[in-house]
């Protein structure tokens, strides 16, 4: 079940608790990918307030928005970079993208995983991907007060064998999203203080919010015609004389 563009965009630009999750997971998905020159950075779902510090650096920034979610405009006052799509037909050539990254796209979906073939497909061989979900044992999946309260939520070990099924494979792993979804004011001045702690934690189970960097898989083609040479052919037939014409 997809959210509606208005609530998502009510909650990450209007709301304390929502410009406070914002800016958590943009700083994690900065320090996962500080350099973006040159390069098409996609963002699947509703990823595009991640997406604002690549804007004067990257060849390309596209936000695309599934059609059951809506779509907004977007940069505000700039020319705009968002596009409506179905969860499986994105309007990308395939191989083109080198950076993606998924906020409010995986758990939403209602094909997750022919949204990941989509999301294969159109990953460059050396591109990046980076999947942000709520976490399944963390307090903001267990509270509608935020959009990380709908969808399915994921542990660390579904969400990879996930992404290994269709040739995703996980490079870097963590958790993040310690302050409790809370708008409350007392809360909103530990939340600084409860991100710097939650680093240091060696368990996935405190952070409300899962991320994983994947990298593409890409099969090792094959030739036509016999995979190997026959070193030692069968002589079915070596001794055997030729044929013999009888005279009439």
């Amino acid at each position: 079940m997809h959210l509606d563009v208005h609530d998502l965009r009510e909650f990450y630009y209007r709301s304390p608790l929502g410009r406070a999750a914002q800016k958590v997971i943009r700083t994690e998905l900065v320090r996962m990918w500080p350099d973006a020159r040159a390069q098409t950075v996609v963002g699947f779902g509703f990823a595009v307030p991640l997406l604002r510090p690549f804007l004067g650096e990257a060849r390309r920034v596209i936000g695309l928005m599934p059609g059951p979610q809506g779509v907004m405009p977007w940069p505000a006052g700039e020319k705009n970079v968002s596009v409506l799509c179905e969860d499986t037909l994105w309007p990308l050539a395939a191989g083109s993208v080198d950076k993606l990254v998924l906020l409010h796209g995986l758990e939403t979906s209602d094909h997750p995983m022919a949204m990941l073939d989509e999301c294969w497909r159109v990953l460059a061989p050396e591109g990046r991907a980076v999947f942000i979900v709520p976490n399944r044992t963390g307090l903001w999946s267990r509270s509608d007060a935020t959009p990380f309260g709908f969808g399915r939520p994921y542990s660390m070990g579904q969400l990879e064998l996930q992404l290994r099924s269709i040739g995703l494979i996980p490079t870097k792993t963590l958790s993040t999203l310690y302050q409790p979804p809370s708008a409350k004011r007392g809360w909103r001045k530990l939340a600084n203080t409860m991100e710097s702690a939650g680093r240091h934690l060696p368990v996935f189970a405190a952070g409300g919010v899962l991320m994983v960097e994947v990298t593409k898989q890409v099969p090792q083609p094959k030739r036509p015609g016999l995979t190997e040479a026959v070193k030692r052919p069968l002589r079915v037939l070596e001794g055997m004389g030729g044929p013999v014409v009888k005279p009439i």
